[in-house]
């Protein structure tokens, strides 16, 4: 197929799926634009270039730069607009791929579960209830759902592996260095890895044989090498009291159906030092490396980082430089323990997850939920290792479940064949199809002020999984004052037959999560009924008489945007 006929059939699905998750997407260049673009690379393949991703759609996860289109990290108060693209992104438009957008990710890639975005909560493509994992969340689904042959994503604490597990495809993260981190937003950037999502092993392989070369121009980069692995690998598995699938059973089958089909020597490990070094990201000195990549933003303007991110990296400001040795020291001993189980085994075979939770639940626990998912995963990076997240399975409600194959620096291509190997054993697991039930009808909700997109409480409706009915007008009845001492800075709407009309926004959400966005609206504030322009009514912010004390009047403005643009 030609590159313009791929970018067709891209832009079409994308459109379709628009109707189920927009919230995978973050951004996307015009239909216009990515056809022009696939044109160019017909042009140049019937030039002679040997262009080796011809011919295919990719997407970029929004913390990588992305000419053309701003970088947010999902967090619009940090948003810039790059002069040039991420060198692993160029190298793969040279190839003769072409990118359709950039999708959504956990804020500054801190999570694993997909909902800590103002853009909304992208879900596992085979069940909405479930989260998607994260961080990369918006690439796993773009990828899952078909909408695009291959995602780039990044790989931190195991954010490139656990939205595979989830959504059925394979989660590739090299070796540090093996691929260029110049022009990737920083997590923990001596740990950072931009990772890959494929519907196989092949075309990862694919893509990392045009990424893996050394850049000068990133510190972190290093020369590739490619290490293989025995032709009949020894397994490593773990003792059985290390195995933790967090009391679900379906898990566990589904990891010891995998070790069934493994074709090699099976051994059982001891990995206590990589849940020891697992430990050491989140609740050790590591955490500062988060701190300092965003210590600009936190100092100029906290609030714009969502609460549960601000709340994990702030904690690394209080972190000292002897902490910071003394969590090194510790890694160390670690990596000296684990030779052990590279004197035994060639590859470890973990399962990537224990299980998965619903959205609503880890909405509920944001903390500790999270943390259960980078059981298996958050060790990788620490101790210089490669992994690749394999499908093994889904589980009754249509959730993925994977296994990860983990090898030292350096072995990825024998990895990659080593999963596409896995792929092919009997039985393979079958896909469930795409969830595409209508999202729920609930509660439409007004909103005129803190709330708006791009505004510093809209993350509270896009955790919600809130969908966006309608940018309009209210009735003109209304005035609308800005409310004295109000953190973040907040209108107070007030029905006056006196009044005009505003600028709002409609937002609908399901009934449980309307009710618990109304259990968080703080006096003076009060959840409504607000007319619109054509005179259909809505719920809305609506203001008690003690909103007024010292308020200023801005209905003369038109809207929130234009009083706070006038600052």
């Amino acid at each position: 197929m030609n590159a313009v006929d791929a970018a067709r059939r891209a832009l079409d699905r994308i459109a379709a799926y628009d109707a189920v998750q927009p919230q995978a997407w973050s951004a996307r260049f015009s239909e216009e634009a990515v056809l022009v673009a696939a044109a160019e690379v017909d042009r140049r393949a019937a030039a002679g270039e040997v262009l080796p991703l011809a011919g295919l759609t990719f997407a970029v996860k929004d913390n990588i730069d992305l000419a053309g289109l701003p970088t947010t990290a999902a967090c619009p108060a940090f948003a810039y607009s790059p002069g040039t693209s991420a060198t692993v992104v160029a190298r793969l438009l040279d190839a003769g791929a072409v990118a359709v957008g950039k999708t959504n990710l956990d804020q500054f890639a801190t999570g694993l579960v997909g909902t800590r975005s103002p853009h909304g909560a992208p879900a596992c493509v085979f069940n909405r209830d479930y989260v998607s994992g994260g961080s990369s969340s918006g690439s796993a689904v773009a990828v899952a759902a078909g909408l695009v042959d291959f995602a780039l994503g990044t790989d931190t604490a195991g954010s490139g592996r656990v939205p595979a597990a989830f959504n059925g495809l394979v989660g590739f993260k090299p070796s540090r260095g093996r691929w260029s981190t110049q022009g990737l937003v920083p997590a923990c950037r001596s740990l950072d890895c931009i990772s890959v999502f494929t519907p196989d092993a092949a075309l990862a392989l694919r893509v990392d044989a045009v990424l893996a070369d050394l850049d000068p121009g990133d510190d972190f980069s290093r020369p590739t090498r490619n290490v293989p692995l025995p032709a009949r690998a020894r397994y490593g598995v773990p003792r059985v009291d290390q195995l933790n699938f967090l009391g679900d059973s379906e898990s566990a089958a589904l990891y010891r159906s995998a070790l069934k089909r493994l074709d090699g020597d099976v051994v059982e490990v001891d990995i206590a030092p990589l849940l020891e070094a697992a430990r050491l990201l989140y609740a050790g000195p590591y955490v500062a490396e988060r701190t300092a990549a965003m210590k600009d933003l936190l100092a100029r303007n906290a609030t714009a980082v969502h609460p549960v991110v601000r709340a994990i990296v702030q904690a690394g400001a209080g972190l000292s430089a002897v902490e910071a040795y003394e969590g090194q020291y510790a890694l160390a001993a670690c990596a000296r323990a684990a030779e052990a189980i590279w004197s035994a085994a060639d590859v470890l075979v973990l399962p990537t997850t224990g299980t998965i939770y619903r959205i609503a639940e880890v909405l509920a626990e944001p903390f500790a939920l999270n943390a259960n998912l980078g059981l298996y995963t958050n060790f990788v990076n620490l101790l210089d290792l490669s992994a690749v997240a394999v499908p093994a399975g889904f589980r009754a409600n249509g959730t993925g479940f994977g296994i990860s194959l983990i090898a030292p620096a350096w072995t990825d291509a024998a990895l990659l064949d080593l999963a596409g190997a896995f792929a092919r054993t009997k039985p393979s697991p079958g896909r469930p199809p795409l969830d595409l039930g209508e999202a729920e009808r609930g509660v439409k909700l007004c909103v005129v002020g803190a709330h708006l997109h791009g505004m510093p409480l809209h993350w509270q409706l896009t955790s919600r999984n809130a969908r966006l009915v309608a940018r309009t007008r209210t009735a003109p009845c209304y005035r609308l004052y800005a409310m004295a001492g109000s953190t973040p800075p907040k209108p107070a709407l007030v029905h006056d037959e006196t009044g005009g009309s505003l600028e709002v926004e409609v937002y609908e959400l399901g009934v449980e999560a309307f009710g618990s966005f109304t259990v968080e609206v703080p006096a003076p504030l009060a959840i409504g009924t607000v007319t619109l322009e054509d005179g259909s009514q809505v719920k809305g912010f609506v203001a008690e008489p003690r909103a007024m004390t010292g308020a200023q009047d801005i209905t003369h403005l038109g809207g929130w945007r234009a009083y706070i643009a006038s600052l």
